[in-house]
């Protein structure tokens, strides 16, 4: 029996493994004929993958090619063109050469004729030396000296007669002219003068509000000037503080400023800041509209919205003491009528004239030569070349190319030299009055020099005895181009050198 059951759990167990064996093995079938499923899916996508890669690398480089073959037909192309441009200029050479060697010949040819000439000079003032020697017993080197000495006399009295008669002919003729155009101008036109003061007064309604403007340990004037950009006054005087400013336009908005927020009630940095951006912004647009103004009184609208701006800003420009907008007026008004009398475009010079100081407008905030400022702000704006050879002709760092742009210069010349015109501090003129005296008393022969009429003529005294009348042409001539060179002024200076002689007797 024992046995009987051994052998029924023994068939059971083979059972189970056979029955377990097939169900593994049809699992494992199962799960290999899966993974091949997924293995050729795999296969079938990398495959896909490949060939679309290959096809896009096929267009790439297709594309590649095609490309690198258009690049090449340019490059090509610029080649032949710069050939073509070097086969240019080498022709140009070659003929540059071809006259370089005629004008050398030419050059050769005039060279010996001079070595002829000065052969032949030489020749005359060796027989002339000795003659010299035989008749007066003078050594070879003494007679030499005195004839050079004799020749260079006669030489700069010859130069002198003809500078003179040449000088004396071309004031006749201009004096007539520009006696006329002077004429005219004046009738035209009279500029007005006005004398700006360093400081604005502003009148408070109470001495409570020194106290509301200083602040809290000085916090509302701090941020006053800080943001203004001013110098603020108060003292004892009641009821008035003082705005103090060498800059016109930033003392105009801080006057006004100060003026609002009195009246606001309202003092504290942020309200100070507030009030003067509205400010600002309010100045700006009326000098856009003032420039705007001008341009279309004098017929030269429309101008770049900039230039337009700083021309209204020159209200609140000074230069000696002259306003700077009423200068420009002055200059653009003179140099209209001057050039309609020349024969040139009025327009032009009028346009020449508002903007022959236009750099004046920025010199204050970026500092630096005015007219390389206006110079660099028309040539930005592509303003007509005359325009900026006037500005550069009118302080003489040019020659005026024009008929509008020696007009803009005569009438920069006549705005500052007019009696009242300007004004000057006075250590600096006293400097230059003494400056351009000693240039005049260094000079040989000279017995005095007196600086008159405000610094604009010099009368120099010479000695009759060593100098003659031709000389004094070239003496006058040589101070006036020290005092150019060295000598900073406005307007300009006439030298009048003198010469006298003088008779005493007594009648006893």
């Amino acid at each position: 029996m024992i046995e009987i059951i051994g052998l029924s759990s023994l068939s059971s167990a083979v059972i189970g493994a056979g029955v377990c064996y097939v169900w593994l093995k049809h699992s494992t079938e199962k799960h290999f004929g899966y993974m091949e499923q997924e293995s050729r899916a795999r296969a079938k996508a990398i495959e896909l993958e490949a060939t679309h890669l290959l096809e896009a690398s096929k267009s790439k480089i297709k594309s590649k090619e095609h490309q690198n073959e258009q690049e090449f037909t340019k490059r090509l192309m610029e080649l032949e063109e710069r050939q073509r441009e070097v086969l240019l200029k080498q022709r140009q050479i070659e003929s540059e050469a071809k006259q370089l060697d005629i004008l050398s010949a030419s050059l050769n040819d005039r060279v010996q004729k001079l070595e002829t000439l000065e052969q032949q000079k030489q020749d005359a003032i060796d027989a002339t030396i000795q003659k010299m020697q035989n008749v007066a017993a003078m050594t070879k080197e003494e007679a030499k000296v005195y004839i050079l000495e004799r020749v260079e006399e006669q030489s700069r009295a010859d130069m002198a007669a003809i500078v003179r008669r040449y000088e004396q002919q071309a004031k006749e003729e201009g004096r007539k002219k520009a006696n006329y155009i002077l004429a005219q101008a004046t009738t035209r036109f009279a500029g007005e003068f006005a004398g700006e003061r360093l400081i604005n007064t502003i009148t408070l309604p109470s001495d409570d509000h020194k106290g509301r403007i200083i602040g809290k340990e000085g916090r509302n004037i701090k941020a006053m000037e800080m943001i203004l950009g001013v110098d603020i006054i108060i003292d004892e005087t009641p009821g008035v503080i003082v705005v103090s400013s060498f800059n016109l336009y930033r003392r105009a908005i801080a006057t006004e400023v100060i003026r609002l927020l009195v009246e606001d009630g309202r003092i504290h940095p942020a309200r100070i800041e507030e009030i003067f951006e509205k400010v600002k912004a309010d100045f700006d647009r009326k000098a856009y509209e003032e420039g705007e103004n001008i341009l279309i009184d004098l017929g030269v609208f429309p101008m770049p919205e900039e230039l337009t701006r700083l021309l209204g800003q020159m209200k609140y420009r000074a230069s000696y003491g002259q306003n700077a907008l009423g200068h420009t007026l002055e200059v653009a008004n003179l140099a209209k009528v001057l050039a309609a009398n020349m024969g040139g475009d009025e327009k032009l010079a009028v346009r020449a004239g508002l903007l022959h100081d236009i750099g004046k407008a920025l010199t204050q905030e970026h500092g630096g030569s005015h007219v390389d400022i206006g110079a660099e702000l028309c040539r930005k704006y592509n303003e007509h070349p005359t325009v900026i050879n006037a500005i550069y002709a009118h302080h003489g760092l040019e020659e005026p190319d024009s008929v509008e742009s020696a007009a803009v210069c005569a009438a920069d010349t006549l705005s500052a030299a007019r009696p009242g015109a300007r004004r000057e501090v006075l250590e600096s003129f006293t400097k230059r009055v003494k400056d351009i005296e000693t240039i005049a008393l260094v000079k040989p022969n000279v017995t005095g020099a007196y600086a008159i009429n405000a610094g604009r003529e010099i009368r120099v005294f010479v000695n009759a005895k060593k100098i003659s009348d031709n000389e004094i042409v070239l003496l006058s001539k040589e101070i006036a181009k020290e005092i150019q060179d060295k000598v900073q002024f406005p307007g300009e200076i006439k030298v009048n050198v003198i010469r006298e002689s003088r008779a005493e007797a007594f009648a006893k």
